[in-house]
């Protein structure tokens, strides 16, 4: 029975001011946590994200933050839920095994259960879970920053948390807080950073009570409501993409342990009527380095490119997913199985399972996928093995040209959504020195719409450290669509000597750092670009697109 049917329907006026307001508590809850942060990779590059869900642990609201956080989250919640949380617990995961995505990335969860004045019987009953997700720069592992280049199991990756209360009836369990920061190699700041996360659930509860206090149970009903709304959107968005059977294919470069063999991901995408079967048999079994990506990281990258694809203003909830089934056979490199290695996958496996989504359903719906972006977060990862400091960054490339706007040039694409580290804020906070931070003329595919282009960012290391490099798209270009030319290959250096694209090195100080990342493809041909566009072109320095060597 529906809720017109029961009665219990929430009037569309009422139901657009909740859904903003629960959207609200959810961006209240990131300003919280960027604000409270200590480590520059939260309060400078925003590598986090909130959200709120239901006592059923359905994500109702969330803030615009890092996608391949955000579509993971509910299994997150579901691994809390079965662990019986209580009013006043908060929880904490990362195990990628249990809710989470990769080791680095700290989940909080933590039941809401607010008093509200005037009605006693509220108190206690838990009406819904704030959630926060955020990157943490060091948890431990075999390298500064916990994402080393060739690992080969989940050990080496840092400390794995597999859902341990943090917080019981409202105090900080001292002893859990203990073991987590003996293991990290920065822990005051390690400190400072969940602390921030605990005040974004803090506020998460204060403001829902308010809320509740003020509109009473029509908010629950607003829960099931805008889940039914964006459900409704999406359904009718599925249902106008033709039906069919789309496949793609790509590969990843190597897993960083060795020989960088092409490893491949299939993906088939059966569309019919308004439901989406997304299905990755053929891609390659779990391969012995860290490239491996839990099955949430390949839902969160489906969801992405769904989102993409489809009308961006329906609001963000598990209504959107709802439509959507994504399976990959266990043991591959989609669904690895325990204790394989993933830190990467997190990063760059969910880039490249976006780059094959979207090109499968470009065959439906050409008019909407855009050309491939850069493909890589380009993770750069500098650190002291004795402690002291963790510097980490994705740093951003060229977009992929749609067919009626250029590519973005040096931005974050597909399933991150971060900030840079300011210079001044880099030098200030690392032994670190920019010695060149700019884009790279002529590195996005030509087209009708051109590419965007790369970076190049130059850094001096200024103390004996370790570094750490994961990245693609240096051996194969980011593709052009329809007529489009390829995007310009990323290249890493140290000292001015190519690395691979995995790697882990220990330096000394005075070395330099080299990250220069790849180019968007263009969009149609090229005869049909605009002549004043291409004049452009020539003046700003976008008129050639470097070849591959």
């Amino acid at each position: 029975m529906s809720r017109e049917e029961d009665g219990n329907a929430v009037d569309p006026v009422t139901l657009e001011i909740l859904r903003n307001r629960l959207e609200g508590i959810a961006e209240e809850m990131g300003e919280v946590l960027i604000r409270g942060a200590y480590s520059p990779n939260i309060k400078e590059r925003q590598d986090c994200s909130t959200a709120l869900f239901d006592s059923e642990g359905r994500m109702v609201a969330q803030a615009e933050h890092i996608p391949v956080h955000l579509g993971a989250m509910p299994r997150a919640v579901e691994a809390v839920m079965a662990k019986g949380p209580e009013p006043g617990d908060v929880w904490a995961l990362n195990d990628p095994f249990e809710g989470g995505t990769h080791l680095p990335d700290v989940t909080l969860v933590s039941p809401i259960a607010p008093d509200v004045a005037g009605r006693p019987e509220s108190g206690g009953e838990i009406v819904g879970y704030a959630v926060s997700r955020a990157h943490h720069a060091d948890v431990g592992g075999a390298t500064p920053g916990s994402m080393p280049a060739g690992a080969r199991e989940i050990y080496e990756e840092g400390l794995r948390i597999p859902g341990v209360r943090l917080v019981r009836d409202g105090d900080l369990v001292d002893d859990v807080f203990a073991l987590l920061l003996a293991n990290v190699r920065t822990p005051d700041e390690r400190r400072a950073d969940v602390r921030a996360q605990l005040a974004a659930h803090e506020r998460a509860e204060d403001r829902l009570g308010d809320l509740l206090a003020r509109s009473g149970d029509v908010v629950r009903d607003a829960f099931d409501a805008v889940i039914e709304y964006s459900r409704d959107r999406i359904e009718a968005e599925l249902d106008s993409i033709p039906d069919g059977v789309y496949t793609a294919r790509d590969v990843l470069e190597g897993d960083g342990t060795g020989p960088d063999r092409d490893v491949a991901i299939e993906v088939t995408v059966t569309v019919d009527g308004a439901t989406l079967n997304v299905d990755f048999a053929g891609t390659e079994e779990q391969v012995p380095g860290n490239v491996n990506a839990p099955l949430s990281v390949a839902e969160s990258a489906v969801y992405f490119v769904v989102r993409c694809l489809t009308d961006p203003e329906i609001p963000p909830n598990q209504g959107c997913y709802d439509p959507v089934s994504v399976s990959a056979p266990e043991g591959s490199l989609l669904n690895p199985t325990s204790p394989a290695a993933v830190v990467g996958g997190n990063v760059e496996t969910s880039q490249r399972v976006t780059d094959v989504v979207f090109a499968a359903l470009a065959e439906a719906v050409p008019d909407r996928a855009p050309a491939q972006g850069q493909g890589t977060m380009n993770n750069l990862i500098v650190g002291s093995r004795e402690g002291g400091f963790t510097y980490y960054e994705t740093i951003g490339g060229g977009a992929g040209a749609t067919p009626t706007t250029d590519g973005i040039d040096g931005v974050q694409v597909g399933m991150t959504n971060t900030l840079n580290t300011p210079v001044e804020v880099l030098e200030a906070e690392y032994p670190l020195y920019v010695e060149r931070y700019a884009l790279r003329p002529g590195t996005g595919g030509d087209g009708a719409r051109r590419g965007g282009l790369g970076l190049e960012r130059v850094l001096t290391v200024e103390r004996d450290a370790t570094v750490s490099l994961l990245t693609e798209r240096r051996r194969h270009r980011p593709s052009g669509v329809a007529g489009g030319g390829p995007g310009a290959l990323g290249e890493n250096l140290v000292d001015g000597e190519p690395v691979p694209a995995k790697t882990t090195v220990d330096v000394e100080a005075g070395t330099t750092v080299t990250v220069r990342t790849p180019g968007g493809g263009g969009h149609g041909d090229p005869a049909d670009r605009d002549p004043d566009a291409r004049e452009a072109d020539r003046r700003d320095g976008k008129a050639e697109t470097e070849t591959e060597e």
